[in-house]
């Protein structure tokens, strides 16, 4: 870790947590929606995780950006975590990523250049495991160090997944535990051990490559993964559209180490309870630790992932087969009062 600089301390949100609060960027995006135009499949309307366009031989180009400031201090593990995030966008769309293009906001009089070197050889790391390159991108002078990719995928038509087509009965599995948030503004007040925050940083970088996979299983309905507006939001996203409900048992949603604990002692991220303000009247059955945990900002989180009954056993053998982690959470049903029920 660069004893030196710490990256965190120079910014104020990190990762994921630094996104535009959800009420915000619909505000902004007001009338500025774009779906099925110009040969687009997916288009910004539904919130998706990817843009896709039609290649018009039964192929899709699939095509995303995600960028944010220092989650991390190690510089060389920012390049990797945010090149872990960008790559998700296409592999939550049920695509196989081909190319990345780099973007890099960074200040030039703060941070000397071979600690930006290092951000982005940690991300070429990430892409040489998912075999693509790093073949380009673009970069400026910005007051905070920001870094991410664009990146674009390909995948047959037929097995694009979006995050709103979600049906009744539909049960719902989550990849990966959630508490990214919490973590990571207790390493900014100094209160994780050395060992703690090796493990955020194995949990942030491992790729959700199993959603290429769930791409070609008809039974899989929606797919999404869970960033900046925390396992609520997203889930509210998928509901959104089709005019849905869902339910989650909060016993079997699985937390990171520590976090439980973190969250007792009231440690969350700022845009926790921004998310908390936009969704509120829609969920009930959150209170406290819930509250603070399926609204707190993932970096790099799991897939949620909207199954039909007939096809559970089928992923779950894909789970298991690939030594993946998962959890079963609740279901999809049809609209209730509340949009999301915590059980």
């Amino acid at each position: 870790m660069n004893e030196e600089i710490k990256l965190t301390t120079l910014t104020k949100g990190g990762g994921c947590g630094c996104k535009i609060p959800p009420a915000t960027l619909k505000e902004i995006l007001k009338g500025q929606l774009v779906q099925n135009r110009f040969g687009l499949l997916v288009g910004n309307a539904t919130g998706d995780d990817a843009a896709i366009y039609d290649l018009g031989n039964g192929e899709c180009l699939i095509s995303t950006t995600d960028f944010f400031t220092p989650i991390v201090d190690d510089p060389y593990d920012f390049g990797r975590i945010a090149a872990a995030n960008s790559i998700s966008d296409v592999y939550a769309m049920g695509g196989r990523p081909i190319m990345a293009l780099s973007i890099l906001a960074w200040p030039t009089d703060k941070i000397p250049s071979e600690i930006a070197s290092e951000v982005i050889r940690g991300a070429s790391s990430v892409c040489e495991q998912v075999g693509i390159a790093i073949a380009g991108g673009h970069s400026i002078e910005n007051p905070e160090p920001v870094f991410g990719l664009m990146v674009n995928g390909l995948s047959r038509t037929e097995y694009i997944k979006r995050n709103n087509s979600a049906q009744p009965g539909d049960v719902l599995f989550l990849t990966k535990p959630l508490g990214s948030g919490i973590l990571a503004t207790a390493m900014k007040r100094n209160l994780l051990s050395v060992e703690q925050i090796n493990e955020l940083v194995d949990e942030l970088v491992k790729l959700n490559r199993i959603g290429q996979q769930l791409g070609q299983i008809p039974g899989v309905h929606a797919m999404t993964d869970i960033t900046g507006f925390g396992l609520i939001g997203h889930l509210l996203e998928m509901t959104d559209a089709a005019d849905l409900s869902a339910e989650i048992n909060y016993e079997k949603v699985p937390l990171m180490n520590s976090v439980k604990d973190l969250a007792a002692k009231y440690i969350y991220a700022d845009n926790t309870m921004r998310n908390w303000k936009h969704y509120n009247e829609r969920v009930s059955g959150i209170s406290g630790e819930s509250l603070l945990t399926l609204c707190d900002p993932q970096t790099n989180g799991g897939l949620l992932v909207a199954v039909g009954v007939d096809a559970i056993e089928t992923v779950e053998e894909l789970f298991k087969s690939e030594g993946q982690f998962y959890a079963q959470i609740g279901e999809i049903r049809l609209k209730e009062e509340h949009q999301i029920i915590v059980s």
